[in-house]
């Protein structure tokens, strides 16, 4: 049997944004969700309950905006510590609540320097930030999730600041989904680092998952293959997640935190939960949603997948 085979399959949550705007939160940049936590903190906690209620066996805290790129340095300095608790801990309060105990909570650490720029990535000052986040999500999440990361230094990045937290860390990169890098074959990061390096790296790193988030469905099926082709030959015990967004194209070079991007019409829950199927058909054990994947899809995505 195969390092990655035969694993169970657990259900991830969704994106956060649309269904705060949904429940009647507002959402702007540049603080994006953020915004939720200082003004409508029960909005937060609502979306993850009904997250789980869909079925998600892991919920993401609520601390993807919490970096200087999104609410300021200034704001980070003198909120940024209370903010990140209040996130751990209204994801917590969820996942004992409504989730019984049985639920997972994933302590998110975002790219610190904002998605989808590896160029601009510093690392002479990433753990200055990455300290804060975990610093005060620790008392609350079981496990540790970078996000949306874009090159292999950003997870070196995230292992370095939780190696003494004593929790598991996943790694979720998101891919280079353009028209273009589609066509040409090989799965590849937004930094266009190969998903194969990325593997590697992975499979000496630590981590307990390999995930692929922020893009689009049609790009993770390559990569959910090339990562479980590395970890095979390695006889790495690791995990492989996928969750994507739901974003129509994306004009060249323009970043994921500009606006409100429209979301896909033709991406319903049925249909996202098919890729969902093929992409545990490929190797993947954790499947949920980035943005504009909400609980309609979570809820469709774990019936099917269950059933």
């Amino acid at each position: 049997m195969t390092a990655t085979a035969q694993k169970k399959t657990r259900i991830l949550d969704g994106g956060m944004s649309r269904e705060l705007v949904r429940l009647g939160a507002e959402l702007k940049q540049p603080e994006w969700s953020a915004l939720a936590l200082m003004n409508a903190p029960d909005i937060v906690r609502k979306v993850h309950e009904e997250f789980i209620e869909a079925g998600a066996e892991v919920i993401t805290t609520n601390s993807y905006a919490l970096v200087p790129f999104h609410i300021g340095e200034e704001k980070f300095r003198s909120d940024g510590a209370a903010l990140t608790a209040l996130a751990g801990r209204l994801a917590r309060e969820a996942a004992d609540g409504v989730g019984q105990g049985r639920t997972l909570v994933a302590g998110s650490l975002p790219p610190i320097f904002g998605s989808y720029e590896p160029q601009l990535f510093d690392a002479s000052r990433v753990q200055d930030y990455l300290h804060v986040l975990v610093t005060y999500l620790a008392p609350y999440v079981d496990l540790w999730l970078g996000e949306t990361l874009s090159l292999i230094a950003e997870g070196e990045a995230v292992r370095e600041a939780i190696k003494d937290t004593g929790k598991p860390f996943w790694i979720s990169f998101t891919l280079d989904d353009a028209d273009l890098a589609m066509s040409q074959g090989a799965a590849r990061l937004r930094s266009g680092e190969s998903v194969t390096a990325a593997a590697e790296w992975a499979a000496s790193s630590g981590a307990a998952a390999l995930l692929f988030n922020c893009a689009k469905p049609e790009v993770m099926g390559r990569a959910v293959e090339a990562a479980k082709t590395v970890f095979d030959a390695h006889g790495a015990d690791i995990e492989i997640g996928v969750y994507a967004n739901a974003f129509e194209n994306l004009n060249d070079g323009e970043a994921a935190n500009e606006g409100l991007h429209g979301t896909r019409e033709d991406l319903n829950s049925d249909k996202y939960s098919t890729f969902a199927a093929e992409w545990v058909e490929k190797g993947a054990s954790l499947v949920g949603g980035c943005c504009g994947i909400g609980a309609e899809h979570i809820c469709r995505v774990a019936n099917r997948l269950r059933a």
